[in-house]
């Protein structure tokens, strides 16, 4: 059985390639378009992991953090942020909130699916 992954980006592009990439390491995938989305979404995804982004409409990867953190389903499952920043302040916010990981767009195919083969144990 594959792992199954919450994708989680406003950009719809974005959402594309991080299915298409993980779709074809052989990962399952539900994307969301923002974190409220999100957040609904993973409620019922029993994802093995989620990628988010930082900066989104509604409510940011902060927010999307710390509800999966807070909450009462899969509290922790591994937590990849995605984005275009990579401020040191942003990224130690990330981990205080709960984050597994950061990696920068735009990413590397292969590097994004090892980093979720390793996380995931698939």
């Amino acid at each position: 059985m594959s792992a199954h992954i919450l994708a989680i980006d406003d950009s719809r592009t974005i959402r594309t390639l991080l299915t298409v990439t993980l779709e074809r390491a052989g990962f399952a995938v539900t994307t969301a378009t923002d974190g409220v989305d999100g957040i609904a979404k993973f409620q019922d995804a029993d994802a093995d992991l989620v990628i988010t982004d930082v900066n989104m409409p509604k409510k940011d990867g902060f927010g999307v953090i710390g509800d999966i953190r807070q909450g009462n389903v899969n509290r922790a499952v591994p937590v990849l942020v995605l984005t275009t920043e990579s401020g040191a302040a942003l990224k130690e916010r990330a981990r205080k909130a709960g984050a597994t990981g950061w990696i920068v767009k735009p990413f590397d195919d292969d590097a994004l699916v090892s980093v979720v083969r390793r996380l995931t144990g698939s």
